[in-house]
């Protein structure tokens, strides 16, 4: 899908039906049609145009001739099992001559912020300022990323207090692999923003280099954020698989206990229902040999319990 935006003069965003210069274009998921037709207008390569649709395309920046291709990294989410876990996708951004191209694979919340209008002061006749704040705002969704895995890392650890189950430490071992497509793909963006100082292919004003400079602190947050959480998941997860066990082994000992607790009366009546001579069975013929008989298996129950409880066995 393609489409074609302009600034207005308030600061917001009017699509367009042509491409003009100081146009912002932007492509989610196109076909080799709107590629071509792009990499035509625009004279930029068609390989460089299409390298954000490899999904194991990694973070870059390339110089060329008309162009500078930055390519990073962008937190989206996908479906696993019936749930949603995050992972990272390539985001192409193409600061062509009079135009500036964004390429994706699918529909992100940073592009879909930009769109909406969240970011403020953009302005797509500004092509290397609108890079940078996009960038920056592609920094702030990792962060706001990892607070969800926050979350859902709390949510785990309740769950996984009384859990006897694998479910939940799988789900914890699913949150430990997107902290780590995160984590990866941070460090690879950290190395985009350090070469975007350093290169003199995409030109600065003052303004952009602060801008430049607050994006790589903000991705230095993140990248600690994650590196954090992935620590304190880790150990987690060590910590709560000997719990699941002890859990596991708390519920055979107690069940261990209640069949000793029950054989003992089942062990009386056996002896009972044997086919012997009744005269030299005690109580047997009494009227109350068989009250009495369940009374004596309940008290000598009930003490071998209060002698588990007293031990602190069950």
């Amino acid at each position: 899908m393609q489409t074609i935006f302009m600034s207005t003069p308030e600061g917001r965003f009017a699509p367009v039906e042509e491409i003009c210069d100081g146009a912002w274009i932007n492509l989610v998921n196109p076909t080799d049609e709107e590629t071509a037709a792009v990499s035509k207008r625009c004279g930029v390569d068609l390989d460089d145009l299409r390298a954000a649709l490899d999904v194991e395309e990694r973070s870059r920046v390339s110089v060329e001739d008309d162009y500078v291709l930055v390519l990073v990294d962008v937190p989206t989410t996908e479906e696993r099992d019936g749930r949603y876990w995050y992972i990272t996708i390539p985001l192409g951004i193409v600061i062509a001559r009079t135009t500036i191209i964004t390429v994706c694979s699918q529909r992100v919340s940073v592009i879909a912020e930009v769109e909406s209008g969240k970011v403020r002061d953009l302005r797509t006749f500004m092509k290397t300022r609108f890079t940078f704040q996009v960038l920056m705002r592609n920094a702030a969704s990792y962060q706001v990323a990892l607070h969800q895995m926050e979350k859902m890392i709390d949510n785990q650890e309740r769950a996984l207090r009384r859990s006897t189950r694998n479910e939940e430490l799988i789900e914890m071992l699913e949150l430990e692999k997107s902290l780590v497509y995160i984590n990866t793909s941070l460090v690879g963006n950290q190395r985009v923003l350090e070469k975007l100082v350093r290169t003199s292919a995409v030109k600065k004003y003052p303004e952009d280099d602060d801008l430049l400079q607050d994006t790589i602190i903000e991705n230095e947050q993140a990248t600690e954020m994650a590196g954090i959480y992935s620590g304190i998941l880790s150990g987690t997860m060590d910590a709560y698989a000997s719990i699941i066990a002890n859990n596991q082994n708390t519920i055979m000992k107690t069940l261990a206990l209640i069949t000793i607790v029950m054989s003992i009366p089942i062990m009386i009546f056996s002896a009972y229902g044997m086919n012997v001579n009744l005269d030299g069975m005690p109580l047997s013929q009494s009227v109350w040999g068989f009250g009495a008989l369940v009374g004596i298996s309940i008290i000598v129950s009930v003490v071998v319990m209060i002698f588990f409880i007293r031990k602190k066995w069950f």
